[in-house]
């Protein structure tokens, strides 16, 4: 714990390991088998239990519950965990929990921005620089790849995936894959189109953009079967090139097991 700032109110278990320039905030709790990273900080009132390994330069805003055990009904006390990377974000009332079956983990990537009273469940994948907007709500065996956002209040369902880049509206319900690259909104969600300002925001050249919309034109509005609007992809100038995001596109799509919004 060598130059740690530890408030006196704060409970922290034997076996826990801190590692440098720690801050731990008034009434804060952490357990025994948590592991934190340099450079955190835990503004008053979090709570960090594990099995958990948490990176370095994570900050938990106050009433934040992270690495309980699962709220799974079949989770019956095995031993399981939670992954945190670095640089995350985690607002007020945030909570994450750990995986389910024996051995398994739910996992946060780096540099994610949660905002309050988001909610990521047992056994979910989040990957790096993601935003959830406040209530942004995951059920169990969630994926979510880099750089998407969820609007506030948005809701998924179990085992579904939101692809790459991908976006959700405030207030969405999430019952089947989000494509990587595309917006989708409503309750039930559709896909609305690309998620071009995102897209430019992180330098996609335009004429990958383009390319993209014209694939949503072709899974969304030509009347093909997914299939289909598939196939017809794959006989594209874009797919033709090498890790074109049509391609990406097209694998996300084509490994789905929910099936994918339309």
């Amino acid at each position: 714990m060598a130059a740690c700032k530890i408030h006196p109110t704060a409970v922290i278990g034997s076996g826990a390991r801190l590692g440098n320039d720690v801050a731990v905030g008034a009434y804060c709790l952490i357990g025994d088998e948590v592991e934190i990273g340099d450079q955190c900080v835990l503004h008053g009132h979090v709570t960090l239990e594990g099995p958990a390994i948490i990176g370095p330069e994570n900050e938990f805003y106050p009433h934040c519950a992270i690495g309980g055990r699962s709220q799974d009904l079949k989770y019956t006390g095995e031993p399981t965990f939670l992954k945190i990377g670095s640089g995350n974000t985690f607002r007020e009332f945030v909570t994450v929990h750990r995986g389910t079956s024996p051995g398994e983990s739910t996992t946060v990537g780096n540099g994610g921005c949660f905002l309050a009273y988001c909610h990521i469940a047992h056994d979910c994948v989040v990957g790096d620089g993601v935003i959830f907007s406040n209530n942004g709500t995951l059920a169990g065996h969630v994926n979510i790849a880099d750089n998407a956002i969820l609007g506030g209040l948005s809701a998924i369902h179990q085992f579904c995936r939101v692809g790459r880049h991908a976006l959700t509206g405030g207030c969405s319900k999430i019952v089947q894959d989000v494509p990587p690259f595309m917006i989708a909104d409503g309750n039930p969600a559709r896909v609305r189109g690309v998620n071009s300002v995102g897209l430019q925001r992180h330098n996609f050249p335009e004429g990958q953009i383009r390319a993209l919309k014209e694939a949503y034109k072709t899974i969304y509005k030509r009347n093909l079967n997914v299939a289909a609007a598939i196939s017809e992809l794959k006989e594209s100038n874009a797919a033709k090139e090498t890790n074109h995001p049509v391609n990406e596109l097209i694998a996300f799509v084509e490994a789905s097991q929910r099936g994918i919004i339309h």
